[in-house]
């Protein structure tokens, strides 16, 4: 890399006062023209936040076999869902890339390789949330993958790994959904406020407490805390986002929850910030 480079990335993230981190259920992507009270809720997170350098988002929709992060100028917007309404697939969200935050990134840690990827853009559960934090899309984004070969503890150490870009002016976000069971979803009661299986609301009892109380072991050992998460986390890339958030957290540090709603009897919309 060139010295002009190396000074340019160095002037553009200088240090900062801690960012705070956050993980947003994202829900379905019809979030991201619809109006309702979980994007209310990513609006008024949006205009209580610092305005960050870059974001850094980790979604549940970008698995991969070891860990990539974006590194294009100009990210795509990508459509990965069918069955939508052609208004969903209209929109764009043409935040730029960031290069240099994924050199910096891949610099930082030293847990495993890190790829430079070309090829990606920005998923659903990148750009149907970070829209409402920052409609005019002129905060740069690069979204970090999830390698799918790891297990739990894994994603909780690499997110720490990431900690020096929360004082480098960088908004670390991940995206998913706490309990997350497709397969049990009660469409029917989708209009139905705050509606979940005992399971769920068991699952997000628990799970809000352990946040709450700082108690990450019982989040990263997911699969040993019973019949509740085992069907509020039937597979996990919309539950891992949240253990990169976690892993970030530093002691005595603030943590709140908002949108922490159940949504059609197997799915909850629980956010997080940290900070």
């Amino acid at each position: 890399m060139q010295l002009q480079s190396l000074y340019h990335i160095a002037q553009t993230f200088a240090n900062t006062a801690t960012m705070p981190v956050l993980f947003l259920g994202h829900g379905s992507p019809m979030n991201a023209i619809e109006e309702n009270e979980f994007v209310t809720g990513f609006r008024k997170m949006g205009k209580a936040l610092p305005k960050p350098q870059a974001i850094l988002c980790i979604s549940a929709h970008w698995e991969t076999k070891g860990t990539f992060v974006t590194a294009m100028e100009q990210p795509r917007t990508i459509h990965d869902f069918g069955g939508f309404p052609k208004e969903l697939f209209a929109v764009q969200y043409p935040a730029p890339g960031s290069p240099g935050l994924a050199r910096i990134t891949q610099e930082i840690i030293t847990q495993t390789p890190v790829g430079l990827d070309e090829q990606w853009g920005l998923d659903h559960g990148a750009w149907s949330v970070i829209k409402h934090l920052y409609p005019a899309a002129d905060v740069p984004v690069i979204q970090m993958s999830i390698d799918y070969t790891q297990g739990p503890a894994y994603h909780y150490e690499l997110g720490r790994q990431l900690a020096t870009l929360r004082n480098k002016g960088v908004l670390i976000v991940g995206s998913g959904n706490m309990v997350h069971n497709l397969r049990m979803v009660a469409w029917d009661k989708l209009d139905t406020p705050g509606f979940g299986y005992d399971w769920a609301l068991e699952a997000r009892e628990k799970m809000n407490a352990a946040i709450l109380n700082g108690n990450h072991h019982t989040l990263i050992n997911f699969k040993q805390q019973g019949r509740a998460f085992d069907l509020a986390i039937p597979s996990p890339e919309h539950y891992l986002p949240l253990l990169y958030t976690l892993g970030l957290q530093q002691k005595g540090e603030a943590i709140s929850l908002f949108n922490d709603r159940a949504l059609g009897g197997s799915l909850t919309m629980t956010s997080v910030k940290i900070g």
